[in-house]
């Protein structure tokens, strides 16, 4: 059940998918997730835990909170140890001004992207794939 390692692969056969809200980074002090909430991500880190929520569910439960960013998920099982496919994706994002917080699961690399540049952070995803593809046919 081994994810693509072949860069090129990766790059040609990517497609996105724009998933429906705006998300938030929230840090809470306790390891524990509250019950009332439903993250899209946990991660725990030595000043707190980190959650990816809804804004809705963030401002529902009065929690602070950065970025809000909308959700793409990069629709291609790439390999957890892929070398240069997140490092170009974000390299291509940045030459466009815009931040990027990549997340991966176990099928899929996901992108935070900020809420207002999320149709930008499209068109650039499908050039890359376009310019792979079209490379292979030269």
């Amino acid at each position: 059940m081994s994810g693509e390692h072949d860069l090129n692969t990766l790059l040609r056969s990517m497609s996105a998918t724009l998933l429906e809200g705006t998300f938030v980074f929230v840090t809470l002090p306790s390891r524990e997730v509250p019950a009332t909430v439903t993250p899209r991500m946990v991660f725990q880190e030595g000043e707190g835990t980190t959650l990816i929520l809804l804004k809705e569910e963030a401002i529902a439960q009065g929690y602070a909170f950065e970025f809000p960013a909308r959700m793409i998920t990069l629709n291609v099982h790439s390999a957890l140890d892929a070398v240069g496919f997140i490092a170009l994706i974000a390299t291509k994002l940045a030459a466009a001004g815009m931040g990027v917080n990549p997340v991966a699961g176990f099928y899929h690399d996901h992108l935070f992207i900020p809420e207002d540049r999320a149709d930008d952070a499209l068109k650039i995803l499908a050039q890359i794939a376009q310019d792979a593809e079209e490379a292979v046919k030269k």
